[in-house]
Protein backbone atom coordinates (compact mmCIF):
# COMPACT_ATOMS: atom_id res chain seq x y z
CA UNK A 1 0.00 0.00 0.00
CA UNK A 2 1.05 3.49 -0.63
CA UNK A 3 0.84 6.04 2.11
CA UNK A 4 0.04 9.55 1.52
CA UNK A 5 1.57 12.05 3.85
CA UNK A 6 -0.21 14.77 4.14
CA UNK A 7 0.28 18.41 5.90
CA UNK A 8 -2.36 20.02 8.20
CA UNK A 9 -4.01 22.35 5.23
CA UNK A 10 -7.47 22.31 4.89
CA UNK A 11 -7.29 20.20 1.28
CA UNK A 12 -5.37 17.77 2.96
CA UNK A 13 -7.85 17.52 6.01
CA UNK A 14 -10.66 17.53 3.34
CA UNK A 15 -8.45 14.65 1.90
CA UNK A 16 -8.21 12.75 4.91
CA UNK A 17 -11.75 13.05 5.73
CA UNK A 18 -13.19 11.18 2.74
CA UNK A 19 -10.19 8.47 3.23
CA UNK A 20 -12.22 7.42 6.39
CA UNK A 21 -15.23 8.23 5.67
CA UNK A 22 -14.81 5.36 2.68
CA UNK A 23 -12.98 3.28 5.16
CA UNK A 24 -9.79 3.93 5.09
CA UNK A 25 -7.07 4.66 7.64
CA UNK A 26 -5.48 7.91 8.38
CA UNK A 27 -2.74 9.35 11.01
CA UNK A 28 -3.36 12.24 12.67
CA UNK A 29 -1.84 14.58 15.19
CA UNK A 30 -4.02 14.71 18.83
CA UNK A 31 -2.79 16.98 21.95
CA UNK A 32 -1.81 13.24 23.45
CA UNK A 33 -0.20 11.14 20.95
CA UNK A 34 -0.83 10.27 17.23
CA UNK A 35 -3.83 8.16 16.63
CA UNK A 36 -4.76 5.71 13.76
CA UNK A 37 -8.65 6.45 12.33
CA UNK A 38 -10.92 4.55 10.74
CA UNK A 39 -14.98 4.76 10.97
CA UNK A 40 -16.05 3.24 14.36
CA UNK A 41 -18.94 2.40 12.70
CA UNK A 42 -17.36 0.09 10.29
CA UNK A 43 -16.82 -2.97 11.44
CA UNK A 44 -14.48 -3.72 8.34
CA UNK A 45 -12.26 -0.68 8.90
CA UNK A 46 -11.68 -0.98 12.68
CA UNK A 47 -10.45 -4.31 12.15
CA UNK A 48 -8.11 -3.10 9.38
CA UNK A 49 -7.04 -1.01 12.40
CA UNK A 50 -5.89 -4.13 14.50
CA UNK A 51 -4.56 -5.62 11.72
CA UNK A 52 -1.95 -2.38 10.68
CA UNK A 53 -1.06 -2.27 14.26
CA UNK A 54 -0.75 -6.00 15.10
CA UNK A 55 -3.06 -5.30 17.88
CA UNK A 56 -4.82 -8.02 19.99
CA UNK A 57 -9.06 -7.33 18.79
CA UNK A 58 -9.79 -8.01 22.80
CA UNK A 59 -8.23 -4.28 23.45
CA UNK A 60 -10.87 -1.66 22.89
CA UNK A 61 -10.82 1.18 21.08
CA UNK A 62 -11.09 4.96 21.79
CA UNK A 63 -13.85 6.55 19.92
CA UNK A 64 -13.13 10.22 18.79
CA UNK A 65 -15.87 13.33 18.39
CA UNK A 66 -15.67 16.23 17.02
CA UNK A 67 -18.37 18.21 18.48
CA UNK A 68 -20.22 17.29 21.87
CA UNK A 69 -23.35 16.89 20.21
CA UNK A 70 -21.57 13.84 18.33
CA UNK A 71 -21.80 11.90 21.84
CA UNK A 72 -24.91 10.95 22.88
CA UNK A 73 -25.58 8.64 19.54
CA UNK A 74 -23.09 6.56 20.90
CA UNK A 75 -24.23 5.74 24.25
CA UNK A 76 -27.08 4.33 25.96
CA UNK A 77 -27.26 7.20 28.71
CA UNK A 78 -25.22 10.16 29.12
CA UNK A 79 -25.09 10.14 32.93
CA UNK A 80 -25.14 13.04 35.36
CA UNK A 81 -21.49 12.52 36.25
CA UNK A 82 -19.94 11.95 32.64
CA UNK A 83 -22.14 15.31 31.66
CA UNK A 84 -20.33 17.29 34.60
CA UNK A 85 -17.25 15.65 32.73
CA UNK A 86 -17.93 16.29 29.35
CA UNK A 87 -19.00 20.23 30.28
CA UNK A 88 -16.11 20.92 32.65
CA UNK A 89 -13.22 19.46 30.16
CA UNK A 90 -13.78 18.60 26.72
CA UNK A 91 -12.44 19.18 24.10
CA UNK A 92 -10.04 17.38 26.67
CA UNK A 93 -7.29 14.70 27.05
CA UNK A 94 -10.21 12.71 28.81
CA UNK A 95 -12.05 9.57 27.62
CA UNK A 96 -15.14 8.62 29.39
CA UNK A 97 -16.58 4.94 29.02
CA UNK A 98 -20.43 4.64 28.86
CA UNK A 99 -22.78 1.47 28.15
CA UNK A 100 -23.08 1.77 24.37
CA UNK A 101 -25.77 2.58 22.04
CA UNK A 102 -26.27 -0.58 19.45
CA UNK A 103 -24.43 1.20 16.50
CA UNK A 104 -20.87 0.30 18.05
CA UNK A 105 -19.67 -2.72 16.81
CA UNK A 106 -18.44 -5.42 19.19
CA UNK A 107 -15.19 -4.87 17.41
CA UNK A 108 -14.47 -1.12 18.24
CA UNK A 109 -15.55 -2.14 22.15
CA UNK A 110 -13.12 -4.81 22.66
CA UNK A 111 -16.39 -6.70 22.94
CA UNK A 112 -17.50 -5.04 25.78
CA UNK A 113 -21.30 -3.67 26.42
CA UNK A 114 -19.39 0.04 26.72
CA UNK A 115 -17.71 2.04 24.99
CA UNK A 116 -14.68 4.73 25.05
CA UNK A 117 -15.64 8.21 23.83
CA UNK A 118 -13.23 11.09 23.83
CA UNK A 119 -13.30 14.49 22.02
CA UNK A 120 -9.49 16.11 21.16
CA UNK A 121 -8.44 18.78 22.04
CA UNK A 122 -5.92 19.21 19.22
CA UNK A 123 -7.92 21.39 16.19
CA UNK A 124 -6.22 19.48 13.35
CA UNK A 125 -7.65 15.99 15.08
CA UNK A 126 -11.44 17.79 15.07
CA UNK A 127 -10.96 19.03 12.07
CA UNK A 128 -9.85 15.58 10.62
CA UNK A 129 -13.03 13.74 12.50
CA UNK A 130 -15.29 16.81 11.09
CA UNK A 131 -13.90 16.15 7.61
CA UNK A 132 -15.11 12.49 8.02
CA UNK A 133 -18.38 13.10 9.16
CA UNK A 134 -18.22 9.74 11.49
CA UNK A 135 -17.33 9.37 14.60
CA UNK A 136 -13.62 8.23 14.65
CA UNK A 137 -11.86 5.30 16.50
CA UNK A 138 -8.19 6.12 16.63
CA UNK A 139 -5.70 3.87 19.40
CA UNK A 140 -2.32 5.35 19.00
CA UNK A 141 -0.75 5.46 15.30
CA UNK A 142 1.99 2.55 16.34
CA UNK A 143 3.28 -0.93 15.97
CA UNK A 144 0.96 -2.55 19.03
CA UNK A 145 3.45 -2.59 22.11
CA UNK A 146 5.42 -0.49 21.23
CA UNK A 147 5.88 3.51 22.56
CA UNK A 148 3.32 5.58 21.11
CA UNK A 149 4.44 7.95 18.62
CA UNK A 150 4.29 11.70 19.41
CA UNK A 151 5.87 12.79 16.38
CA UNK A 152 5.07 12.16 12.79
CA UNK A 153 8.30 10.36 11.68
CA UNK A 154 7.81 7.81 14.23
CA UNK A 155 3.99 6.96 12.55
CA UNK A 156 6.15 6.70 9.39
CA UNK A 157 8.64 4.02 11.22
CA UNK A 158 5.66 2.40 12.01
CA UNK A 159 3.03 2.90 9.78
CA UNK A 160 4.51 3.24 6.17
CA UNK A 161 2.95 1.11 3.79
CA UNK A 162 0.25 -0.13 6.01
CA UNK A 163 -2.20 2.85 5.68
CA UNK A 164 -3.68 5.20 3.66
CA UNK A 165 -2.57 7.94 4.94
CA UNK A 166 -0.43 10.38 7.69
CA UNK A 167 -0.60 13.94 8.41
CA UNK A 168 2.05 15.24 9.84
CA UNK A 169 0.74 17.90 12.04
CA UNK A 170 4.24 18.28 14.91
CA UNK A 171 5.21 17.29 17.84
CA UNK A 172 2.03 16.33 20.07
CA UNK A 173 1.82 18.41 23.20
CA UNK A 174 1.13 16.38 26.28
CA UNK A 175 2.97 13.25 25.09
CA UNK A 176 0.68 10.29 27.01
CA UNK A 177 -2.44 8.99 26.35
CA UNK A 178 -5.71 10.36 27.74
CA UNK A 179 -6.80 9.54 30.79
CA UNK A 180 -9.74 7.24 31.10
CA UNK A 181 -12.57 6.59 33.46
CA UNK A 182 -15.13 4.61 33.18
CA UNK A 183 -18.41 5.58 34.52
CA UNK A 184 -20.24 2.36 33.99
CA UNK A 185 -19.45 1.44 37.59
CA UNK A 186 -20.98 2.82 41.06
CA UNK A 187 -17.94 4.41 42.05
CA UNK A 188 -16.23 6.40 39.12
CA UNK A 189 -12.77 4.94 38.45
CA UNK A 190 -9.59 5.67 36.61
CA UNK A 191 -8.33 3.12 33.96
CA UNK A 192 -5.32 5.12 32.65
CA UNK A 193 -3.91 7.83 33.86
CA UNK A 194 -3.24 10.80 32.10
CA UNK A 195 -2.86 14.67 31.78
CA UNK A 196 -6.58 15.13 33.61
CA UNK A 197 -5.36 14.24 37.07
CA UNK A 198 -8.07 12.29 39.61
CA UNK A 199 -7.50 15.70 41.93
CA UNK A 200 -8.98 17.32 38.71
CA UNK A 201 -12.04 15.15 38.26
CA UNK A 202 -12.91 14.90 42.15
CA UNK A 203 -12.86 18.56 42.27
CA UNK A 204 -15.76 18.22 39.65
CA UNK A 205 -17.90 15.34 40.48
CA UNK A 206 -16.43 13.88 44.29
CA UNK A 207 -15.02 10.34 44.70
CA UNK A 208 -13.19 9.07 42.41
CA UNK A 209 -11.57 5.33 42.62
CA UNK A 210 -7.77 4.53 40.87
CA UNK A 211 -8.11 1.09 39.11
CA UNK A 212 -5.33 -1.36 40.60
CA UNK A 213 -4.66 -2.51 37.27
CA UNK A 214 -3.01 1.35 37.22
CA UNK A 215 -0.32 0.55 39.08
CA UNK A 216 -0.29 -3.37 39.18
CA UNK A 217 -0.49 -6.08 36.72
CA UNK A 218 -3.84 -7.49 35.84
CA UNK A 219 -5.51 -9.97 37.33
CA UNK A 220 -5.30 -13.46 35.99
CA UNK A 221 -8.42 -13.63 33.26
CA UNK A 222 -9.07 -10.16 34.13
CA UNK A 223 -10.45 -8.57 30.73
CA UNK A 224 -8.92 -4.87 29.56
CA UNK A 225 -11.58 -2.82 30.22
CA UNK A 226 -9.65 -0.03 28.80
CA UNK A 227 -6.77 0.76 26.12
CA UNK A 228 -2.89 0.34 27.76
CA UNK A 229 -4.08 -2.03 30.78
CA UNK A 230 -1.92 -5.10 29.09
CA UNK A 231 1.10 -6.80 30.51
CA UNK A 232 3.31 -5.23 28.67
CA UNK A 233 2.90 -1.81 26.22
CA UNK A 234 4.48 1.27 25.38
CA UNK A 235 7.87 -0.30 25.27
CA UNK A 236 10.81 -0.80 22.83
CA UNK A 237 13.05 -2.97 21.76
CA UNK A 238 15.44 -2.40 24.66
CA UNK A 239 14.75 -4.09 28.06
CA UNK A 240 13.63 -1.69 30.53
CA UNK A 241 14.27 -2.14 34.08
CA UNK A 242 12.41 0.26 36.87
CA UNK A 243 14.96 1.36 39.41
CA UNK A 244 12.98 2.70 42.69
CA UNK A 245 15.72 4.81 44.37
CA UNK A 246 16.71 8.39 45.53
CA UNK A 247 19.16 10.46 43.38
CA UNK A 248 22.18 9.47 45.01
CA UNK A 249 21.66 5.72 45.21
CA UNK A 250 20.09 5.42 41.56
CA UNK A 251 23.79 7.12 40.10
CA UNK A 252 25.77 4.70 42.04
CA UNK A 253 23.65 1.93 40.22
CA UNK A 254 23.86 2.76 37.31
CA UNK A 255 26.80 3.86 37.13
CA UNK A 256 28.17 0.61 37.53
CA UNK A 257 26.14 -0.96 34.75
CA UNK A 258 28.94 -0.10 32.41
CA UNK A 259 27.54 -2.08 29.38
CA UNK A 260 23.40 -0.56 29.88
CA UNK A 261 21.65 2.27 29.44
CA UNK A 262 20.26 5.03 32.10
CA UNK A 263 16.92 6.81 31.49
CA UNK A 264 16.78 8.97 33.86
CA UNK A 265 15.87 12.54 35.02
CA UNK A 266 17.91 15.84 33.49
CA UNK A 267 20.66 16.24 35.91
CA UNK A 268 21.20 12.97 37.08
CA UNK A 269 25.28 12.33 37.78
CA UNK A 270 25.06 9.86 35.31
CA UNK A 271 28.66 8.63 33.60
CA UNK A 272 27.03 5.89 31.57
CA UNK A 273 25.06 6.48 28.10
CA UNK A 274 21.73 8.06 29.25
CA UNK A 275 18.58 9.51 27.88
CA UNK A 276 16.52 11.51 29.61
CA UNK A 277 12.86 12.37 29.93
CA UNK A 278 12.49 15.60 31.33
CA UNK A 279 13.31 16.97 34.83
CA UNK A 280 12.26 15.53 38.71
CA UNK A 281 10.03 18.47 39.33
CA UNK A 282 8.24 18.76 35.99
CA UNK A 283 5.55 16.02 35.92
CA UNK A 284 4.01 17.31 33.04
CA UNK A 285 7.32 17.05 31.05
CA UNK A 286 8.13 13.74 32.17
CA UNK A 287 5.32 12.85 30.25
CA UNK A 288 5.53 15.09 26.93
CA UNK A 289 9.28 13.18 27.16
CA UNK A 290 8.62 10.09 27.63
CA UNK A 291 7.58 8.29 24.67
CA UNK A 292 10.53 10.34 22.78
CA UNK A 293 12.98 9.09 25.13
CA UNK A 294 12.26 5.41 24.77
CA UNK A 295 12.28 5.58 20.82
CA UNK A 296 15.69 7.10 20.95
CA UNK A 297 17.20 4.38 23.34
CA UNK A 298 16.24 1.77 19.89
CA UNK A 299 17.44 4.46 17.80
CA UNK A 300 20.83 3.96 19.57
CA UNK A 301 20.85 0.42 19.84
CA UNK A 302 20.23 -0.13 23.64
CA UNK A 303 19.72 -3.36 24.59
CA UNK A 304 19.24 -2.81 28.71
CA UNK A 305 18.08 0.19 30.45
CA UNK A 306 17.89 1.22 33.79
CA UNK A 307 15.06 3.94 34.45
CA UNK A 308 15.17 6.16 37.94
CA UNK A 309 11.21 5.97 38.31
CA UNK A 310 9.57 8.81 39.16
CA UNK A 311 6.77 9.43 41.45
CA UNK A 312 3.26 7.74 41.38
CA UNK A 313 0.69 10.69 41.64
CA UNK A 314 -0.62 14.01 39.30
CA UNK A 315 0.15 13.48 36.09
CA UNK A 316 3.43 11.30 37.34
CA UNK A 317 1.23 8.50 37.81
CA UNK A 318 0.30 8.54 34.12
CA UNK A 319 4.10 8.14 33.71
CA UNK A 320 4.66 5.67 36.32
CA UNK A 321 1.76 4.04 34.58
CA UNK A 322 3.36 3.54 31.12
CA UNK A 323 7.06 3.14 32.38
CA UNK A 324 5.83 -0.28 34.75
CA UNK A 325 4.46 -1.47 31.05
CA UNK A 326 7.08 -0.85 29.45
CA UNK A 327 9.26 -2.42 31.83
CA UNK A 328 6.70 -5.43 31.91
CA UNK A 329 6.65 -4.70 35.68
CA UNK A 330 10.50 -5.58 36.31
CA UNK A 331 11.37 -3.07 39.05
CA UNK A 332 14.90 -2.98 41.29
CA UNK A 333 14.06 -1.53 44.81
CA UNK A 334 17.03 0.14 46.32
CA UNK A 335 14.60 1.90 48.74
CA UNK A 336 14.64 -0.78 50.84
CA UNK A 337 17.62 -0.48 53.22
CA UNK A 338 19.37 -3.86 52.29
CA UNK A 339 19.70 -4.86 48.63
CA UNK A 340 20.72 -8.23 49.44
CA UNK A 341 19.76 -10.07 52.77
CA UNK A 342 22.15 -12.95 53.08
CA UNK A 343 20.97 -15.71 55.27
CA UNK A 344 21.44 -19.13 55.82
CA UNK A 345 22.49 -21.54 58.94
CA UNK A 346 25.65 -21.38 60.92
CA UNK A 347 28.65 -22.56 59.68
CA UNK A 348 27.28 -22.36 56.02
CA UNK A 349 30.23 -19.88 54.99
CA UNK A 350 28.71 -16.83 54.42
CA UNK A 351 31.46 -14.69 55.28
CA UNK A 352 33.27 -15.62 51.89
CA UNK A 353 29.86 -15.01 50.42
CA UNK A 354 30.48 -11.86 51.47
CA UNK A 355 34.25 -11.23 50.61
CA UNK A 356 33.35 -11.49 46.91
CA UNK A 357 30.26 -9.34 46.90
CA UNK A 358 32.69 -6.61 48.60
CA UNK A 359 35.27 -7.13 46.11
CA UNK A 360 32.21 -6.14 43.59
CA UNK A 361 31.37 -3.22 45.17
CA UNK A 362 28.86 -3.98 47.63
CA UNK A 363 28.28 -2.29 50.95
CA UNK A 364 28.41 -5.60 53.81
CA UNK A 365 27.01 -5.08 56.92
CA UNK A 366 27.86 -7.78 58.99
CA UNK A 367 24.90 -8.11 61.81
CA UNK A 368 26.94 -10.28 64.15
CA UNK A 369 29.50 -7.61 64.67
CA UNK A 370 26.74 -5.44 65.29
CA UNK A 371 25.39 -8.14 67.85
CA UNK A 372 28.18 -7.26 69.66
CA UNK A 373 28.48 -3.32 69.46
CA UNK A 374 24.58 -3.18 70.60
CA UNK A 375 25.87 -5.03 73.96
CA UNK A 376 28.60 -2.99 74.73
CA UNK A 377 29.88 -2.01 78.63
CA UNK A 378 26.60 0.62 79.55
CA UNK A 379 24.21 -0.80 76.73
CA UNK A 380 20.35 -1.05 78.20
CA UNK A 381 20.42 -4.07 76.39
CA UNK A 382 22.83 -5.41 79.21
CA UNK A 383 19.96 -4.85 81.73
CA UNK A 384 16.92 -6.86 79.89
CA UNK A 385 19.61 -9.92 79.23
CA UNK A 386 20.48 -10.48 83.13
CA UNK A 387 16.77 -10.05 84.04
CA UNK A 388 16.11 -12.59 81.59
CA UNK A 389 19.10 -14.85 81.68
CA UNK A 390 20.35 -13.80 85.25
CA UNK A 391 22.40 -11.12 86.84
CA UNK A 392 25.70 -13.46 86.92
CA UNK A 393 25.76 -12.99 82.98
CA UNK A 394 27.36 -9.60 84.03
CA UNK A 395 30.86 -9.53 84.84
CA UNK A 396 31.78 -6.21 86.17
CA UNK A 397 29.39 -4.56 83.36
CA UNK A 398 30.50 -6.94 80.77
CA UNK A 399 28.52 -9.19 79.43
CA UNK A 400 29.65 -13.24 79.26
CA UNK A 401 29.12 -14.03 75.92
CA UNK A 402 29.89 -17.72 76.43
CA UNK A 403 27.71 -18.13 79.68
CA UNK A 404 24.33 -16.31 77.37
CA UNK A 405 24.52 -18.71 74.43
CA UNK A 406 24.96 -21.56 77.24
CA UNK A 407 21.74 -20.59 78.21
CA UNK A 408 20.13 -19.02 75.30
CA UNK A 409 20.68 -21.68 73.24
CA UNK A 410 19.78 -24.44 75.74
CA UNK A 411 15.93 -25.03 73.81
CA UNK A 412 14.04 -22.79 71.61
CA UNK A 413 11.70 -21.07 73.85
CA UNK A 414 14.82 -19.44 75.36
CA UNK A 415 16.43 -18.60 72.37
CA UNK A 416 13.09 -16.83 71.12
CA UNK A 417 13.79 -14.62 74.53
CA UNK A 418 17.04 -13.66 73.22
CA UNK A 419 15.84 -12.90 69.86
CA UNK A 420 13.19 -10.86 71.31
CA UNK A 421 15.47 -8.50 72.89
CA UNK A 422 18.12 -8.71 70.56
CA UNK A 423 16.82 -8.79 67.09
CA UNK A 424 14.97 -4.87 67.28
CA UNK A 425 18.08 -3.34 68.12
CA UNK A 426 20.49 -4.97 66.08
CA UNK A 427 17.82 -4.07 63.09
CA UNK A 428 17.62 -0.70 63.70
CA UNK A 429 21.44 -0.41 64.26
CA UNK A 430 22.11 -1.81 60.69
CA UNK A 431 19.56 0.25 59.23
CA UNK A 432 21.75 3.20 60.15
CA UNK A 433 24.91 1.56 58.67
CA UNK A 434 23.24 1.44 55.29
CA UNK A 435 24.26 2.85 52.53
CA UNK A 436 24.35 2.24 48.29
CA UNK A 437 24.29 -1.11 47.52
CA UNK A 438 24.07 -3.29 51.09
CA UNK A 439 24.21 -6.79 51.80
CA UNK A 440 23.07 -7.69 55.62
CA UNK A 441 24.95 -10.95 56.35
CA UNK A 442 21.73 -11.99 58.57
CA UNK A 443 22.34 -15.86 60.36
CA UNK A 444 18.55 -14.77 62.21
CA UNK A 445 17.07 -12.93 59.26
CA UNK A 446 13.93 -14.61 59.30
CA UNK A 447 13.89 -14.89 63.30
CA UNK A 448 14.86 -11.24 63.32
CA UNK A 449 11.32 -10.54 60.92
CA UNK A 450 14.36 -8.47 58.48
CA UNK A 451 13.17 -10.19 55.40
CA UNK A 452 10.45 -7.06 54.20
CA UNK A 453 13.91 -4.85 54.53
CA UNK A 454 15.52 -6.56 51.84
CA UNK A 455 15.31 -6.12 48.36
CA UNK A 456 16.03 -9.80 47.55
CA UNK A 457 16.83 -12.30 49.72
CA UNK A 458 20.16 -15.18 49.28
CA UNK A 459 20.58 -18.20 51.21
CA UNK A 460 23.86 -20.25 51.68
CA UNK A 461 23.31 -23.42 52.36
CA UNK A 462 25.96 -26.31 53.17
CA UNK A 463 25.60 -30.06 54.55
CA UNK A 464 25.18 -30.36 58.10
CA UNK A 465 28.25 -32.09 58.53
CA UNK A 466 30.56 -29.63 56.97
CA UNK A 467 28.84 -26.19 58.46
CA UNK A 468 29.66 -28.57 62.14
CA UNK A 469 32.92 -28.83 61.45
CA UNK A 470 33.27 -25.25 59.81
CA UNK A 471 31.68 -24.05 63.44
CA UNK A 472 34.35 -26.15 65.55
CA UNK A 473 37.33 -24.80 64.13
CA UNK A 474 35.77 -21.32 63.75
CA UNK A 475 34.79 -20.73 67.19
CA UNK A 476 36.83 -23.47 69.12
CA UNK A 477 33.69 -25.18 70.97
CA UNK A 478 32.73 -29.22 71.19
CA UNK A 479 30.73 -31.24 68.73
CA UNK A 480 27.97 -31.16 71.32
CA UNK A 481 28.11 -27.37 71.49
CA UNK A 482 28.23 -27.09 67.55
CA UNK A 483 25.05 -29.74 67.12
CA UNK A 484 23.28 -27.80 69.89
CA UNK A 485 23.79 -24.36 67.93
CA UNK A 486 22.40 -26.20 64.29
CA UNK A 487 19.34 -27.45 66.28
CA UNK A 488 17.81 -24.68 67.13
CA UNK A 489 18.44 -22.71 63.74
CA UNK A 490 16.43 -23.72 60.47
CA UNK A 491 16.88 -26.54 58.24
CA UNK A 492 18.49 -25.66 55.16
CA UNK A 493 14.60 -26.72 53.58
CA UNK A 494 13.49 -23.65 55.47
CA UNK A 495 15.98 -21.28 53.82
CA UNK A 496 15.72 -22.58 50.24
CA UNK A 497 11.82 -22.18 50.50
CA UNK A 498 11.91 -19.07 51.55
CA UNK A 499 14.34 -16.85 49.62
CA UNK A 500 14.85 -15.38 46.39
CA UNK A 501 18.31 -17.50 45.33
CA UNK A 502 20.21 -19.84 47.07
CA UNK A 503 23.88 -20.34 46.85
CA UNK A 504 25.49 -24.05 47.45
CA UNK A 505 28.62 -23.84 49.15
CA UNK A 506 30.20 -26.91 49.91
CA UNK A 507 33.08 -26.67 47.67
CA UNK A 508 31.52 -25.68 44.31
CA UNK A 509 32.66 -22.76 42.41
CA UNK A 510 31.24 -19.71 44.51
CA UNK A 511 31.93 -17.19 42.19
CA UNK A 512 30.07 -18.39 39.18
CA UNK A 513 26.96 -18.74 41.40
CA UNK A 514 27.40 -15.38 42.68
CA UNK A 515 27.84 -13.51 39.13
CA UNK A 516 24.45 -15.70 37.70
CA UNK A 517 22.85 -13.91 41.15
CA UNK A 518 23.37 -11.13 40.24
CA UNK A 519 22.29 -11.01 36.62
CA UNK A 520 19.28 -12.29 37.46
CA UNK A 521 18.87 -9.41 40.25
CA UNK A 522 20.28 -6.80 38.00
Amino acid sequence: MKTLLLSTSEQDIEKAGAIIRGGGLVAFPTETVYGLGANALDEKAVKSIYAAKGRPSDNPLIVHVAKKEDIAPLVREITPKAQALIDAFFPAPLTVILPKADIIPNTTSGGLDTVAIRMPQNETARAVIAASGVPVAAPSANTSGLPSPTKAKYVIDDMNGKIDAIIDGGDCEVGVESTVITLATDVPTILRPGAITKEMIENVIGTVEISPAVLNELGENETAASPGMKYKHYAPKAEIVLVDADKETYKNFVNSRKSAYALCFDGDDVTIDRVTYGSESDDAEQARELFDALRKLDELGAKRVYARMPHKDGVAMAVYNRLIRAAAFRIIDLKKPFTIGLTGATGAGKGHICKELEALGFNIIYSDLVAREVVQKGSPLLDKLADEFGADILKDGELDRALLAERAFADKSHTAKLNSIMHPAIISRCEELAHGLTVLDAPQLFEAHAEDKCYKIVAVTAPKELRAQRIIARDGITAKQAEQRISVQFDDEYYINHSDYVIINDGREIKTQINQILAKIF
